[in-house]
């Protein structure tokens, strides 16, 4: 399927061959390239720029290393480094209080609440602006294949990981758990009938379990395939549930940032297709950063997408111009804003 075609589909965010989207790449910096007065605008380049990513065998980090990579070979700065952090929430508050300098989010967290629960944010600390809309995160709810769990009701009593603090996963999925009626408890021991019991466990912390039996579902929010979600399947066999149900009721409590999003079969070997929750995944920085790293950063969103493809990821379709201004309402740096209105004429 190319991407004219999952267009027409209307599968809202639907997963492409990665050889779709490197041809798309390769297209975008053939016919829609930023001018080239970008290149030269105001702004010494950084002699570190710092990349706040995500946990070791997830997507962020695997994006945020690629993307470090890109923006020192193509000048952007001196030396650029990508780190691994908890996850959205913990890069937001990396970027308010200037240990990064670009950072990767979920969109909701972005839109949530100012600081992380139990912080206070710097005073005086600069709000914070898009870049871009990068590519689309998917909200995995996984189980052992054969737990007899086929619906996010029927975990009810149990045991669910819900993501480390600090991530965004740890925001998403107690919305998602309140939107399909069932109330959580941190208390330990077996949870009351419509409620779950919940442990903050991310993703490797979570699988480990997941595979031990100590927890009967792990939520996670991250690009497809997950890579330690798919090494964990070649060990023990995995299910997804379908959390598309909750949209409805996402959206009428919390906006319209969250999307009816496909995993494609065998996307995970042996994994059926289904139907999930997604959101709008965003390059962002502090509202402070120089218009010239900006706009350099945009030119190279735009004109070298295909080299910010992870190697694990079947796709990451929303590095093109109509989609990277799509930024699920967050405001645009006012330079990177300056960028896409040159390139969209």
């Amino acid at each position: 399927m190319d991407v004219a075609e999952v267009r027409a589909s209307g599968l809202t965010g639907a997963v492409l061959p990665r050889r779709s989207l490197l041809k798309a790449g390769a297209g975008l910096a053939a016919t829609a390239l930023v001018p080239s007065v970008l290149s030269a605008c105001s702004g010494n380049r950084p002699g570190l720029l710092t990349v706040a990513g995500g946990e070791a065998g997830g997507f962020y980090l695997e994006f945020s290393t690629l993307l470090a990579a890109s923006l020192e070979r193509h000048d952007i700065a001196g030396k650029a480094v990508a780190v691994a952090t908890g996850g959205s929430l913990d890069n937001l508050a990396q970027l308010r209080d200037g240990r990064a300098t670009l950072a990767v989010s979920l969109a909701d967290a972005v839109a949530g609440p100012a600081v992380e629960p139990g912080t206070t944010a710097a005073e005086g600390a600069a709000p914070l602006a898009a870049l871009g809309k990068v590519y689309e995160n998917y909200v995995h709810c996984v189980v052992r294949k054969g737990s007899g769990i086929t619906s996010l009701s029927q975990l009810s009593g149990r045991t669910v990981a819900v993501g480390q603090p600090g991530s965004g996963t740890s925001l998403t999925t107690p919305r998602l758990l309140a939107a399909a009626g069932l109330g959580t408890s941190a208390e330990a021991g077996p949870a009351a009938q419509g409620s779950v019991a919940v442990v903050s466990l991310g993703l490797n912390d979570g699988l480990a379990a997941l595979k031990a039996g100590t927890v009967d579902a792990l939520f996670w929010s991250g690009g497809v395939p997950t890579a330690a979600i798919s090494a964990a399947q070649r060990e023990v066999p995995l299910s997804l549930l379908d959390l598309s149900s909750l949209l409805p009721e996402l959206r009428a409590r919390h906006g319209a940032q969250y999307d009816r999003v496909f995993i494609p079969a065998e996307s995970y070997p042996g994994v059926p297709a289904v139907w999930t929750v997604g959101t709008a995944n965003l390059l962002l920085c502090r509202a402070d950063l120089d218009a010239g790293t900006v706009e350099r950063t945009v030119q190279l969103l735009v004109n070298h997408a295909g080299e910010l493809i992870p190697q694990s990821s079947l796709g990451v379709q929303f590095l093109s111009p109509e989609t990277l201004i799509n930024t699920a309402g967050i405001p645009l740096h006012p330079a990177a804003a300056a960028a896409y209105r040159v390139l969209h004429g």
